[in-house]
């Protein structure tokens, strides 16, 4: 569950909404080898037809082989997007940055694809779980927000995660689970897209799965999914991209599948066992 700074207080009454088999086929072949399938005796093969076919699949072999080893030896694929197919679901471009403030990816390019990469990253934190605790919400804003709006996104995030909605959501006043239970808010991004792009300015949207609600045998709000797409418009601030404003809207949402419901335990097992991502574009 991730909150923005305009309107996304409106996602509390829908962040407890939730997200196949194959068949074989037998198929039973005439019995007796050769046999004619409409019931009549198999007809002789002449020798001279037969050795006709085998001369001639071993020569389409051989060419075959040498087809697939023709060249010059070099690498016929290449990285470069302008002489690849395109692959629209396939991770593309340079590796995750190696820099982290708070724990969170920094130092990206000032380019489309840094700005995807900033943006997935931190859509993550801003909807993680460390937002409904206020000193740790203060220090994620602090290192994703752009100076010029760091105070209004705080005052923003601070109104909307308030004690009050903590409460509604059966955690404590400071954001903690209670006791035997497991708080869960990730979000992880399925895709980025950019809106506009300019090297000073860029809008990219994160089309994001979430994962919300609380573990535990007493729990009456289980761990839930949904599907959101958050907006970040982010800035160069000489160094790197930073969030100037967040939105937030529903969807696209797939059908769901016919998954078993994991139990509790194993889902808190999960949390804590599965670590996230540095997400680049």
């Amino acid at each position: 569950m991730s909150l923005g700074d305009e309107h996304d207080s409106r996602r509390t009454e829908d962040a407890y909404s939730t997200v196949g088999g194959t068949r074989q086929t037998r198929t039973r072949l005439p019995e007796g080898e050769g046999a004619d399938v409409y019931g009549g005796a198999r007809r002789p093969v002449r020798a001279s037809r037969s050795l006709l076919t085998v001369v001639g699949v071993v020569v389409l072999l051989v060419a075959a082989i040498a087809f697939a080893n023709r060249g010059d030896g070099g690498d016929t694929s290449s990285d470069d997007p302008k002489h690849a197919d395109p692959k629209p679901t396939a991770a593309t471009g340079v590796n995750p940055v190696q820099g982290k403030t708070a724990g969170i990816a920094t130092g990206f390019p000032q380019t489309e694809q840094g700005a995807q990469s900033a943006a997935a990253n931190y859509a993550v934190a801003l909807g993680s779980d460390g937002m409904f605790n206020a000193a740790h919400r203060h220090t994620i804003v602090e290192a994703v927000a752009d100076a010029t709006s760091k105070d209004k996104l705080q005052a923003g995030f601070d109104t909307n995660y308030s004690p009050g909605l903590n409460q509604q959501i059966g955690l404590t006043a400071d954001g903690a689970a209670p006791a035997g239970t497991t708080f869960v808010n990730r979000t992880v991004p399925a895709g980025t897209k950019v809106q506009s792009y300019s090297p000073q300015a860029t809008s990219v949207d994160v089309w994001c799965i979430g994962l919300f609600g609380l573990t535990g045998e007493k729990s009456t709000k289980p761990v839930t999914t949904n599907w959101f797409t958050m907006t970040l418009k982010l800035a160069w601030n000489g160094s790197d991209w930073k969030v100037l404003e967040t939105a937030q809207k529903k969807g696209p949402t797939p059908v769901t599948g016919d998954n078993t419901v994991s139990g509790s335990e194993e889902i808190a097992n999960a949390v804590k066992e599965f670590g996230g991502f540095t997400y680049a574009r």
